[in-house]
């Protein structure tokens, strides 16, 4: 079954809400980058977040980037995702592993305390930058607060991956909820005391909860109207094409002592880890269209 973001209102209208399924998209990151467990919840949490936060960007070419820098072992991560549900991300430390804390990973000791940083390109000459600290560093509650503090929306953000005993992963996902400027004390109070009272998402993921079912378990009395089911999924937009360009701009300085070397290039994409390999006569001709421009 793919991976799938629902889109929702509730209350009239007074609440907009989004659930996901992303398994098979935080698998393909811990195959392509060979993360440890605590790196594949960390990174997984934070794809399945943005994936939310992806669709709600207007157009078809826009791009949100949220980005965790914290002080700890796992070092930065950064994740981007698009209004059709295309994400992918890396992190700096793929390989940490911490010793179990209160019997469960300790992610917040992989990410440490820092900042999280939610960049969105909407085609404008500068793209919106927002930082909040992290709060917790379990990532959920950090992007809740950032949409509390950085965007004055209130907002319940919940994310869970759970890890099959051979480190694949099982099932991952998550919700975010949030306030419309039109809610009612009362709906706020409603809701409030609903995201109190609801089970974690990790106990959702492990009953096997759809994204469908998850909102349901929230706001099934509050008026739960499903609006569409996005597809979503790991998607990088590398191509060799793309990388050229990319070591093309390092100018003809760099380029030429590439060609006199006369060996091989290897550049990595850090996003999906694909390999492109470039051979002295491509460097040759990457050199030749710089310099006769």
């Amino acid at each position: 079954m793919g991976d799938t973001i629902v889109r929702a209102i509730a209350a009239d209208g007074q609440i907009r809400a989004f659930a996901t399924s992303t398994k098979n998209m935080v698998e393909e990151a811990r195959s392509r980058h060979n993360t440890s467990p605590i790196a594949t919840v960390a990174l997984g949490r934070l794809m399945s977040g943005a994936a939310m936060m992806g669709v709600t960007m207007k157009n078809d070419s826009d791009v949100l980037t949220v980005q965790i820098k914290g002080n700890g072992p796992i070092g930065a991560m950064t994740v981007t995702a698009d209004p059709k549900g295309n994400v992918k991300g890396f992190v700096a430390h793929p390989e940490v592993m911490l010793p179990l804390k209160d019997g469960k990973l300790d992610i917040a000791g992989a990410v440490g305390i820092g900042v999280l940083s939610v960049i969105k390109d909407i085609g404008l000459r500068e793209p919106y930058v927002g930082d909040t600290i992290l709060i917790t560093s379990e990532i959920a509650d950090d992007l809740t607060y950032y949409y509390a503090n950085s965007e004055q929306v209130p907002s319940s953000v919940g994310l869970g991956v759970l890890m099959n005993k051979d480190n694949t992963v099982a099932a991952a996902g998550g919700f975010m909820i949030q306030l419309m400027p039109n809610a009612t004390e009362e709906v706020i109070e409603k809701l409030e005391n609903r995201i109190k009272e609801i089970k974690s998402v990790t106990q959702m993921l492990e009953h096997g909860m759809t994204p469908e079912e998850i909102l349901e378990h929230i706001l099934g009395d509050m008026g739960l109207e499903i609006l569409d089911t996005i597809s979503t999924q790991f998607y990088c937009n590398c191509s060799k094409e793309r990388v050229s360009k990319a070591v093309m701009s390092i100018g003809a300085k760099d380029l030429k002592e590439m060609v006199d070397d006369n060996k091989p290039i290897e550049v990595n994409c850090h996003f999906c880890n694909s390999h492109y390999t470039f051979e002295p006569e491509e460097l040759s001709a990457m050199l030749e269209a710089v310099t006769s421009r």
